[in-house]
């Protein structure tokens, strides 16, 4: 077999390796580092491989290939991996080490609530207070509850490291820093400052990517429309008060609000044209 080329984003590879096989072409997947896999085909089938590699680099997420997963009963990834387990210890360990430190720190803040005996104590310390400038940062890493936590940390991971790996870690930085003060200022000035959580940094990486893939479309999309739609009516039922959870509401607008901005004057415009 030859090689025909690589990806780092499984699903998407999956979903072209399943159209290929609906193609009658034979395919292999073999894993490289953790993220990335190589695909080979065979010599024979080499030619046509080529042309619809190419189209598969020039739009990954076409419905065509998630169709073809369907078709073959199996949406899930199944990659060859030589004998490498590709689970999600080695996925983390892989991780930038400013997505690692922050899941970290907001685990073993979230753990120490039940570990102290003044628990509240500790909470003080790390509410909101305008008078400490440390405290208009420490309120991003208390959760106040499991799914809070869960919810807040898979989505800090997830999108992170899309924008880590293709807007670079600077851009993580700013995102995390900037929506943090802003998001946590907005809601201490609306509300008060009995509030926590990364939502606000998690929708700040949520409106950068929906910028960054607005604005360079020919690059590969951080984020679906779909999803953005979901965070986006989130939101707007939080701010509604028909869910079963209280939450920063303006921290998360706020936060959304900045990381557009980010996006906005750090991108160029879009290379087409």
């Amino acid at each position: 077999m030859i090689l025909l080329g690589q990806h780092s984003e499984p699903r998407a590879l999956q979903g072209a390796a399943d159209y290929f096989k609906s193609q009658g072409i034979k395919v292999k997947l073999t894993y490289l580092d953790n993220r990335t896999a190589q695909v080979w085909v065979s010599e024979q089938d080499a030619e046509r491989a080529a042309q619809l590699w190419q189209e598969f680099l020039s739009n990954p997420y076409h419905e065509r290939y998630l169709a073809a997963s369907w078709q073959t009963g199996d949406t899930q990834v199944k990659f060859n991996y030589m004998g490498k387990d590709f689970n999600l210890a080695q996925r983390f360990v892989g991780l930038h080490w400013f997505l690692k430190l922050t899941f970290i720190v907001c685990i073993t803040v979230f753990a120490s609530f039940f570990l102290v005996q003044n628990p509240q104590s500790w909470l003080d310390k790390l509410l909101f207070n305008p008078s400490e400038p440390l405290s208009w940062l420490t309120p991003a890493i208390i959760h106040f509850g499991a799914l809070h936590l869960i919810f807040n940390l898979s989505w800090w991971l997830y999108l992170g490291n899309k924008i880590v790996k293709q807007a670079g870690s600077s851009s993580l930085f700013l995102l995390f820093f900037i929506s943090a003060l802003v998001s946590n200022w907005a809601q201490y000035l609306l509300v008060d400052n009995r509030f926590g959580g990364l939502s606000g940094v998690v929708y700040a990486l949520l409106g950068f990517a929906w910028i960054y893939s607005s604005k360079l479309p020919e690059e590969k999309q951080l984020i679906t429309k779909p999803v953005v739609g979901f965070m986006l009516v989130w939101m707007v039922l939080g701010f509604a008060d028909v869910l079963f959870i209280s939450m920063a509401n303006w921290a998360h607008l706020f936060g959304l609000l900045s990381g557009m901005a980010i996006a906005a004057l750090q991108l160029p415009k879009s290379k087409r044209g």
